[in-house]
């Protein structure tokens, strides 16, 4: 037996997490805690400290599968995977003491629920990217953790998968654990939430114990979040049950931070009462990142991961700003997995490299257009040379193909704002965008212009 190596144990944690929704990944697969491997047999244990989870997980053949295809992709053998219920003192002495774990951060000695429901560590407010898509919702939670039951009582944040709702519930919890420890802070996923209520009232022998036990847990805390309230759309006992739990902690004056995918008003199947009381207060949208704040967050995610920034890397991160706009979620993901899969292969990360291993973001079109191939088709239209189209003139003869040039580098390659400037005899970013601005508006208005674009997106295709 030895230990389960913990670099390529998160490699393989960043490789499951792209199969994954993240609810799923993270109630599931992030509290995992890699025990140790037995190479003869062929087999890898691994640690739950929930009991119900690690039968669940066991039972599962899609979670399994998923798993075992990482570890296969990261270790370069088949493993059969063991998943096991142990106490936290049981884990500690297969670890031989190692404080090492798998997203079970102790913030707080004195919080009961600090190993029941993970607060991912990288998860704080020190390094969540504040940007103008998300600048008030990081203000009024960052307000609640100063001062919570105080001020915007309960929060609602809310927006798309993967725009950061979860950061901020995390960094949240964490902040009132740091600053006020005597707090009884419980964050949990709404599908927790459900699966514990299901288990607690399918007990044949100890219903009546089990559902008081399960309402004391959460009526009993200063400090509840709940994290993607939409996944109780439909369920009337599980609405039911938060309501009452909802109205209780409310009464007591108790903090309440729920998150969810969409407004209120657009949630279906969720009582009105339930929504009334959800929109008794503050509610907080975060929008996607615009470019330079996806580039932030990319950078500052390299950063975290110990991944040296040099040119190629700057330009991956660029082409990944440009392609994956709306989900910082898969942003991340698609960094951990060219940075995984370039130290799996050995091999430097590079605009070519991502782009062959990341069939899902890069298709074949990607990698096969540049910037020379529609420049050259440009300028064969338009009668011109490349020189002309790179140079400083400004003649209309020159600057109409060059603003179409740019255009349609910007529509059909993957290349940066920066990157496209630089092919074009280094010109600023703001100038490609305003050429990229200027002709898309133009195709709406001029039937002509926009049938020859369509005629060189053929050509060049």
């Amino acid at each position: 037996m030895e230990k389960i190596n913990n670099l390529k144990w998160k490699d393989v944690l960043a490789l499951t997490s792209k199969e994954l929704t993240e609810v799923s990944y993270r109630t599931w697969f992030l509290p995992l805690v890699p025990l140790e491997m037995d190479e003869e047999k062929g087999i890898m244990s691994f640690a739950l400290t929930e009991s119900f989870k690690a039968n669940m997980f066991s039972r599962n053949p899609r979670y399994t599968d998923i798993l075992e295809k990482a570890i296969k992709e990261v270790f370069h053998k088949n493993y059969r995977i063991r998943v096991m219920h142990k106490s936290e003192d049981e884990i500690k002495e297969i670890l031989e003491g190692s404080k090492t774990k798998a997203a079970a951060p102790s913030i707080d000695s004195e919080n009961p629920y600090r190993e029941e429901y993970y607060l991912n560590p990288k998860f704080t407010f020190d390094n969540f990217i504040v940007g103008p898509n998300n600048e008030y919702a990081h203000a009024v939670s960052l307000a609640v953790a100063d001062n919570p039951s105080t001020v915007y009582n309960p929060l609602f944040i809310y927006g798309g998968s993967g725009l950061g709702k979860t950061h901020l519930m995390h960094a949240i919890g964490q902040h009132i654990m740091r600053t006020n420890p005597a707090l009884k802070v419980l964050y949990v996923s709404s599908e927790m939430f459900t699966s514990e209520l299901i288990q607690a009232i399918n007990d044949p022998v100890n219903r009546t114990s089990k559902v008081n036990a399960f309402r004391t847990k959460y009526r009993d805390v200063d400090v509840l979040l709940i994290d993607d309230i939409q996944f109780i759309e439909g369920k009337e006992a599980t609405q039911l049950e938060f309501f009452h739990t909802f109205n209780t902690l409310s009464l007591q004056n108790k903090q309440i931070v729920i998150s969810s995918d969409r407004h209120p008003n657009k949630l279906r199947d969720l009582d009105e009462r339930l929504t009334s009381r959800i929109q008794s207060n503050i509610m907080a949208d975060i929008q996607p990142p615009g470019f330079e704040t996806r580039v932030a967050i990319l950078r500052k995610k390299a950063e975290e991961e110990g991944i040296i920034i040099d040119d190629d890397v700057l330009e991956v991160i660029d082409l990944l700003a440009e392609k994956i706009k709306f989900n910082i979620r898969l942003l991340d993901s698609a960094l951990l997995r060219v940075n995984s899969l370039a130290k799996v292969k050995k091999h430097p990360i590079t605009a070519k490299f991502a782009k062959e291993y990341l069939p899902d973001i890069f298709s074949q079109r990607d990698i096969d257009i540049s910037c020379e191939t529609v420049k050259k088709a440009v300028c064969k239209k338009y009668n011109i040379k490349i020189t002309d189209i790179e140079s400083s003139k400004r003649n209309r003869e020159f600057s109409h193909p060059r603003q179409i040039a740019m255009y349609l580098c910007r529509e059909m390659t993957d290349l940066s704002l920066p990157k496209i400037g630089d092919s074009f005899g280094g010109r600023d970013h703001t100038t490609v965008l305003h050429a990229c601005e200027k002709i898309k508006s133009q195709i709406k208005i001029d039937p002509t212009l926009a049938e020859d674009v369509r005629n060189l997106k053929e050509d060049i295709q």
